[in-house]
């Protein structure tokens, strides 16, 4: 069975950068991701990437701003997010699944389509 830890969270000032790391434990999956929930919003879509890390895909409202990379030697993903801003703000989860399709009309962006997900690290930014 497939564990994700996410790590990296914090406080950072607007404009300011963080990196995120999720270490998964047990069989790789195809796709993994990242998602967040800001309080009072519905979850939503950030990052995902195939296996290879080959494709990659983000939500618009940090295209330019946020890098999803995958590491299989380590079994890990990292989310590289700069210019921070205060609507970054939320809790940030690592996820991953192995029946997400990838490419126009894929769903690499529905919540449902990943089976396993951590437990959440908070970021915060401040303006």
């Amino acid at each position: 069975q497939v564990q994700l830890v996410e790590s990296g969270g914090g406080l950072v000032q607007a404009g300011g950068s963080l990196r995120l790391s999720c270490a998964t434990s047990g069989r790789a999956s195809y796709a993994m991701g990242w998602f967040r929930q800001a309080p009072g919003k519905e979850r939503e879509f950030v990052a995902a990437c195939s296996w290879s890390g080959g494709m990659t895909y983000y939500a618009d409202s940090v295209l330019g701003r946020f890098t999803i990379s995958r590491d299989n030697a380590k079994n890990a993903i990292d989310l590289q997010m700069n210019s921070l801003k205060p609507d970054d703000t939320a809790v940030y989860y690592c996820v991953a699944g192995d029946h997400v399709l990838f490419g126009h009309g894929g769903t690499y962006s529905d919540a449902r389509e990943y089976d396993t997900w951590g437990q959440g690290i908070q970021v915060t930014v401040s303006s």
